[in-house]
Parts: structure tokens; sequence; C-alpha cells
């Protein structure tokens, strides 16, 4: 069985939603940014001390990679067609422009996306990765969480507004219900602990994958 899942959530700076990881039996890390591309893959590597850290880049993985040639719709073309034994297709270059040319399926999962008139803001981002329905913050919704991730799944994610704390603005302020407290240091507001210790999976208190703050 070729089983895959969505299994991180990545931010910068605990403010910007950086990419979907999606994990294979392989024990390969797929990471797909809003727009569904594919930015990186490779294995993680842990942390030899502490087996809850984790390397920010990913080793490469050394299997086979294959690529869609010579298809009849040339959008396909030079597209990854399997990584391991995670194989993707993708939608035809006549579908809607929002999602034509984009991941369709990663193995089981089967990806959808924002089309125009749900939300200009929002066209061609992920709307659903398998199971997970995905949502933003609309361009209705408070200024500074306009385009921000909003949900994944049933776990909403929140942020510090204006009103809350000026210098906090725009930071992760719950996940869940996690929340996430930031102390200040002489250049830069931190977490106050590694978010959910140290990428501990906050599956205990909300069905959310691994969240990951990167700096």
């Amino acid at each position: 069985m070729h089983a895959q899942a969505l299994s991180q959530v990545s931010f910068s700076n605990g403010a910007d939603f950086l990419w979907f990881t999606i994990s294979t039996n392989q024990n390969i890390l797929i990471r797909i940014n809003a727009d569904g591309n594919i930015l990186e893959y490779g294995i993680e590597e842990r942390a030899i001390y502490n087996r809850n850290y984790f390397a920010q880049k990913l080793q490469p993985y050394a299997g086979k990679v294959n690529y869609y040639q010579n298809e009849y719709d040339s959008t396909l073309n030079g597209k990854i067609k399997n990584i391991g034994s995670c194989f993707f297709t993708y939608y035809p270059g006549g579908d809607y422009p929002e999602r034509a040319g984009k991941i369709k399926s990663a193995g089981i999962l089967v990806f959808d996306y924002y089309r125009k008139f749900e939300d200009v803001l929002l066209a061609g981002r992920v709307k659903k990765i398998g199971f997970s329905d995905i949502a933003y913050y609309t361009s209705f919704e408070q200024e500074e969480f306009r385009g921000k991730l909003k949900t994944v799944g049933a776990t909403l994610i929140t942020y510090y507004s204006v009103f809350d704390d000026v210098v906090l603005k725009g930071k992760l302020k719950t996940i869940g219900a996690f929340r996430c407290d930031w102390y200040p240091t002489t250049t830069t507001w931190s977490r106050k602990e590694a978010l959910a210790t140290s990428a501990k999976s906050i599956a205990d208190v909300a069905p959310l994958p691994t969240v990951m703050v990167r700096s």
C-alpha cells in the first residue's frame, strides 16, 4: 500500500505560511506551497540529541523520480510524475485557469483549488488536500489577516491583531486549543518555547498535522 498523508504545516517567523508537507510510506516528505507547486522533497533529518528537533533542509532523496515527457497535453511535460511510490496527476491545461496544470492528486490525496468567483484574493490557492479542507482569511476580513492560513480541517488558526499588540501584529496567536505566547529579545520577538515544544504534534488538542515554525 502506497499511503500518503498531510503531515506538516510550516510557517516562517511565526507569521507567514510556508508550505504543506505530505509524507509517504517511504518516509519521503514533499513540500507543496499554497499555489499547489512542489517546492522540494527529501528525507527529514532528526537531531541526534533531541528527537523532537529536525533539520530545516531536507536530505536528498536518492530513489527514483520520473517526469512527464512527450504528453499530448503539453502542460504536463517536465512535471514530476512520481517520487518513489508517490505518483502525481495534474489538472489538464484546458481546465479552469485557477487549477490548470496544478497537482490533482498525490497518491491517494486529491487536491482542489479556489476559483476566482469565490474570492479573487484566494484564486488558485489550495482548497482541499485529501479529506482536509483548507481555508484562508478572505478579502472581506480584517486587513492584516487577509490571505493568511485560517483552517486546516477542523483546526482554526488565529493571529495577533493590532488591537492585541502592535508589535505582535500578524504573528500566530492560537492553533486549535494551543496558544502561542511570545517574549521580546533584543532584535525580534520569539516564541517563549519552541512552537508545540519543538515541533511536537498537537494532535492531542486539535486534529492538525505537526506545525513547524522556521526562522
